[in-house]
């Protein structure tokens, strides 16, 4: 082309593979390369995870005989209710404590079977120790990091089973250092929720990205660091920022575009859900959360874990 670009196929035959582009002149020659990866399974999918889980645990284990049932508990109970009506599925991040004496080692395992027989459509995974303080990542070391999740771990292996387990999550914040995202690495996880916004000077939910680097992610559905091996998904819709009148709008732009309208990331908090926090409730969030599934399901979009659909369904251990 006149501004010097230049197009040719190029056959991509493997998961991961390196692409070589040698040019060369009279006076001189240039090597570049650029790593790829291959969706096989490429087709419109999309996950509902959701942040910030520790209040329905903390239910759980204060009452475990009133829910002869992880789904005698409204919110767990709604959630089926979403799978069985939409087929979704849904990926719930959670802390180790309140902060205000629950801590997960306090749960009853009394419902690891039922954890186990449902984990087809329900998973969970290490956010945080706690909701507080606000990005306690940013300056992580590997060590810090590393403990958390190992503390988390140990209690989801013991009180629901490794069925539930995966290999993706969502760091609080979607920040941590490089050295914290390798303790990530280094604890099983192959995946991680980025919410990479513009401008990105600002953006503070990139993990430890550039500025540069965070925008072009925004234009991506997903971004691999492959010196890192971890790929970052792009969060579409954070549910609970958006009114219900902006909700479907917000998320026609999104499906609308090519380059990040394939891989649909629906996200949002539990303290939303909670009328004993009247500060942080918000009276239409079940609206919300069946209004985002509907348009994914009425888009075409196939519910699906990314576990399952970019690491062959591995598990934590």
């Amino acid at each position: 082309a006149e501004d010097g670009s230049f197009e040719l196929p190029y056959k991509v035959t493997a998961p991961k593979q390196t692409i070589e582009v040698l040019a060369s002149s009279d006076s001189r020659s240039e090597k570049a390369e650029v790593s790829v990866l291959w969706d096989k399974g490429s087709r419109k999918r999309f996950r509902f995870s959701v942040d910030d889980n520790i209040l329905w645990l903390r239910d759980l284990a204060q009452a475990p005989d009133k829910f002869a049932s992880l789904f005698d508990h409204w919110y767990l109970n709604f959630f089926r209710q979403m799978h069985e009506r939409y087929g979704v599925k849904v990926h719930f991040n959670i802390y180790f404590t309140d902060l205000q004496g629950f801590t997960l080692d306090q749960m009853p395992d009394k419902w690891r079977e039922e954890f186990a027989d449902n984990a087809h459509w329900m998973h969970l995974t290490f956010h945080a120790r706690a909701d507080v303080p606000p990005r306690p990542y940013k300056d992580a070391s590997y060590e810090q990091l590393s403990a958390d999740m190992q503390q988390v771990h140990e209690q989801i292996l013991r009180f629901a089973g490794p069925e539930v387990t995966s290999v993706v999550t969502t760091i609080h914040w979607a920040e941590t250092t490089r050295d914290g995202a390798k303790a990530v690495r280094d604890a099983g996880y192959r995946g991680l929720i980025i919410l990479a916004t513009e401008p990105c000077e600002q953006c503070t939910t990139k993990y430890y990205f550039s500025p540069e680097l965070c925008s072009h992610i925004t234009q991506r559905d997903a971004w691999m660091d492959f010196e890192m091996d971890l790929l970052f998904i792009q969060c579409d819709a954070v549910v609970n920022t958006l009114s219900l009148e902006e909700l479907v709008p917000h998320l026609e732009k999104a499906a609308s575009n090519p380059h990040t309208g394939e891989l649909l990331e629906l996200l949002i908090h539990e303290q939303y859900y909670r009328p004993d926090l009247p500060q942080l409730y918000q009276p239409d969030i079940l609206e919300k959360t069946e209004r985002a599934i509907r348009f994914a399901v009425e888009n075409g979009y196939e519910p699906v874990f990314w576990g399952d659909e970019f690491f062959g369904g591995e598990k934590l251990a």
